[in-house]
C-alpha cells in the first residue's frame, strides 16, 4: 500500500511538470499537442502490441473515443497556450477548477441532483477566482483559457466516467490519443501561429516532448491504471488534486523570480486548492451519511 501510494504521489509531481515542459517547448501549442498526442499513441501502440493485450472494440465506441480525444486535444491546446501567455502558476490556479466543473456538470450529463456541499465549493471557488483577477487583472487571458481548458476536461471526465464502464481505461486513453493528434493535425493548417504550419522540432524540443508523451502520458498513465487496482479511487481522487500546488512549487524552482505573484494570488489560489482538496473528503462523508440514513430508512419500513 505504502509503494502504491508513493508511486502515485509521483505519477502527480510529474503531471504537475507538463505545464512546465508546455512552457520550455518553442512550438506553439497546436504543433506541441500533435506531437505529444502523436508519440503518445504511437507508444501506446507498441506498449499493449508487447503485452498483447486486445484493442478491438465495435466501430461505434471506436468513433466515439475518437471525437473525445478531440476534445483532450483542445483542453491540452488551451492549457498549454494558457501557460504560455501567461504564467504556469496562473495555469494551473484555473486548471484547479477541473473537479469541480465536474460536480456540476456530471449531474446534468446523468440526470441527477447537484449536491448541496458542491455549490458551497462551488461559491469558494468564485470568490478564490475573483481575488486572483481583482490582483492579477494582467493574466486575466491567461486565467481565462486555464478556465476552459478546465471546463473541457471537466467535460471528456464525465464522458469517460460512462465509457470506463464497459471499457479498459488503457484502450480509452490509446484512442482517444489517436483522436487528439487527428484533431489537433487537422487544425494545424488553419491555427498553428509557426513559420509552417508543421514545423520540425529542434533537438532540444524533441527531448521535452519525448518526456512529456513517454514519461508524463504514457508511462504515467500505464503506472496509475496498475496501481489504482489496490488503491481506493478516493484515495486517488485524493492526491491527484495536489497537481497543482506541485506545478506551482516546480515552476517557482524552474523560473524563480518570473513565477512570482502577488501576496492577493496566492490567497485567492490557496481558497480554490483548498476547495478542490475538501471536495473528495466531503463526498465520501456525504455518500456514507446518505447510505446511513437509507439503512435506518429501510429499518424503519420493515419494522
Amino acid at each position: 500500500m505504502f509503494n502504491d501510494q508513493f508511486k502515485l504521489h509521483i505519477i502527480v509531481f510529474i503531471w504537475g511538470f507538463t505545464a512546465i515542459l508546455g512552457v520550455l517547448i518553442e512550438l506553439d501549442s497546436f504543433q506541441l499537442v500533435f506531437y505529444r498526442t502523436l508519440i503518445a499513441a504511437l507508444s501506446m501502440g507498441v506498449f499493449m502490441k508487447i503485452k498483447k493485450w486486445d484493442t478491438h472494440l465495435p466501430k461505434k465506441d471506436i468513433l466515439k473515443l475518437l471525437g473525445t480525444g478531440g476534445l483532450v486535444a483542445l483542453h491540452w491546446i488551451l492549457f498549454f497556450t494558457s501557460a504560455k501567455v501567461s504564467k504556469v502558476s496562473v495555469c494551473l490556479a484555473g486548471i484547479a477548477t477541473t473537479a469541480l466543473f465536474t460536480s456540476f456538470l456530471e449531474p446534468i450529463f446523468n440526470r441527477t441532483s447537484i449536491k448541496p456541499y458542491e455549490v458551497i465549493l462551488g461559491l469558494f471557488v468564485i470568490v478564490g477566482l475573483y481575488i486572483i483577477f481583482q490582483f492579477e487583472f494582467d493574466h486575466a487571458l491567461g486565467l481565462s483559457l486555464s478556465l476552459g481548458a478546465a471546463f473541457v476536461a471537466s467535460t471528456f471526465s464525465v464522458l469517460n466516467g460512462k465509457f470506463v464502464k464497459r471499457i479498459s481505461s488503457l484502450k480509452i486513453t490509446y484512442y482517444e490519443m489517436i483522436g487528439g493528434a487527428i484533431t489537433s493535425f487537422i487544425l494545424l493548417p488553419f491555427l498553428s501561429t509557426g513559420e509552417t504550419w508543421l514545423t520540425i522540432p529542434s533537438n532540444q524540443d524533441i527531448i521535452y516532448l519525448l518526456i512529456l508523451s513517454l514519461v508524463c502520458t504514457t508511462a504515467a498513465y500505464a503506472v496509475c491504471v496498475e496501481i489504482q487496482k489496490n488503491l481506493s479511487a478516493f484515495q486517488v481522487n485524493l492526491t491527484v488534486n495536489l497537481e497543482p500546488i506541485y506545478g506551482i512549487i516546480l515552476a517557482l524552482i524552474f523560473f524563480g523570480e518570473k513565477e512570482q505573484m502577488s501576496s492577493g494570488f496566492y490567497f485567492g489560489a490557496g481558497i480554490i486548492l483548498l476547495s478542490v482538496l475538501s471536495y473528495p473528503v466531503l463526498k465520501k462523508n456525504y455518500n456514507r451519511r446518505s447510505s446511513n440514513s437509507k439503512k435506518l430508512h429501510e429499518e424503519a419500513l420493515k419494522s
